[in-house]
């Protein structure tokens, strides 16, 4: 069976402006969904990139739908694609590579194998992906759809989500989320430079995250529950 859905809307440029300027951890530190799983890897990890989820369901060892969905995309798309478990078949290569860069999509994530990373490098084209394989699909066109909800790295992800990939993984996120999320990462972000030379400074790890009273009051009630114990005993 193939679903073939219209494009959907890219995000809005401004968004992705200002979504390009954060890093992926540091939403991660404020949002545990939609973030994809730290077993796809980027190829080109010095590369960050932003854009609009175009996505994909391969189904095994047909590559069919993937050829046709580049054909497809837009300056700027992020092409997602959802191997729908399969880990064995590389459905990506060098002529995929290619043909996506000429298209002036921003990049390809993979929830499966390449061929290796050498094409990624060669034409200039960033990619995350679950590993490698020299065992390639076939495209048979027998199945599977574009522009459809998918799972990629166990995070959900609907066409025309806002994409952010660099050298830590992947999030994906609804467009509307995008700007608080940005304002509380680039908040963060900004407080670093001053956290880190407080701690050359010589400040302890545990004194600037606030931890230290908890952390020592938790340690002190699990050494007089183990004194009472032991009194109780004897």
């Amino acid at each position: 069976m193939c679903e073939i859905n219209d494009m959907p809307p890219p995000v809005e440029p401004v968004l992705l402006e200002m979504l390009a300027k954060c890093r992926t951890e540091t939403i991660g530190h404020h949002r545990h969904w939609g973030c994809v799983n730290g077993s796809i890897k980027a190829a080109m990890p010095e590369r960050r990139v932003v854009g609009t989820a175009v996505t994909v369901a391969c189904p095994g060892h047909d590559s069919g739908m993937i050829p046709y969905a580049i054909g497809m995309l837009r300056p700027g798309d992020v092409l997602m694609i959802d191997r729908l478990g399969d880990n064995h078949n590389a459905c990506w290569g060098g002529g995929t590579t290619l043909a996506a860069k000429l298209t002036g999509a921003a990049g390809v994530v993979i929830d499966g194998p390449s061929t290796g990373a050498s094409r990624f490098r060669e034409f200039d084209f960033p990619g995350w992906l679950r590993g490698y394989s020299p065992i390639t699909c076939h495209p048979y066109g027998s199945g599977g759809a574009i522009n459809v909800p998918i799972c990629v790295g166990g995070a959900a992800v609907l066409p025309g989500y806002a994409v952010l990939a660099d050298e830590s993984g992947v999030i994906v996120l609804p467009p509307e989320d995008v700007r608080y999320l940005v304002d509380m990462a680039l908040d963060r972000q900004g407080k670093q430079p001053a956290n880190f030379e407080k701690m050359r400074q010589g400040q302890k790890p545990a004194d600037r995250l606030g931890i230290t009273d908890k952390i020592k009051s938790a340690a002190d009630a699990e050494r007089a529950a183990r004194e009472a114990a032991r009194t109780r005993k004897s």
